[in-house]
């Protein structure tokens, strides 16, 4: 029974979908908005999320739970310095998503997802 399960399948098997998540993690960390369908911006947003509140911690174990997440180091060092100091005072909510419209070819709504 699969109650109360809510994860979005995305139409991806398990590894490729993972994957994706983490890539488009990164890249929202790095580049601070990208431009992505909108189901895939709502489940991106949980993970980074999670990733900048284990980046407050500032230790040790952090970094290696980010280098295990993030498949891309300079993500996580963005994280270690940057960010961390950026959200220090703030308890959630660091990204936003903006709707933008729908794609030309199969109409998919496309957002912006940023870090405010």
């Amino acid at each position: 029974m699969r109650h109360r399960n809510t994860t979005k399948k995305l139409d991806r098997k398990k590894g490729p979908r993972e994957m994706m998540l983490r890539n488009l993690a990164a890249s929202v960390i790095m580049y601070e908005k990208v431009k992505t369908t909108e189901a895939k911006a709502k489940v991106v947003r949980s993970v980074v999320e999670r990733a900048i509140t284990a980046s407050k911690q500032n230790n040790l174990t952090a970094r290696r739970r980010l280098l295990a997440l993030l498949p891309q180091k300079k993500a996580v060092k963005k994280l270690m310095e940057v960010l961390n100091e950026k959200y220090k005072g703030r308890k959630g909510g660091y990204t936003r998503t903006v709707k933008l419209g729908t794609r030309q070819g199969d109409g998919a709504r496309i957002v912006q997802i940023e870090l405010v």
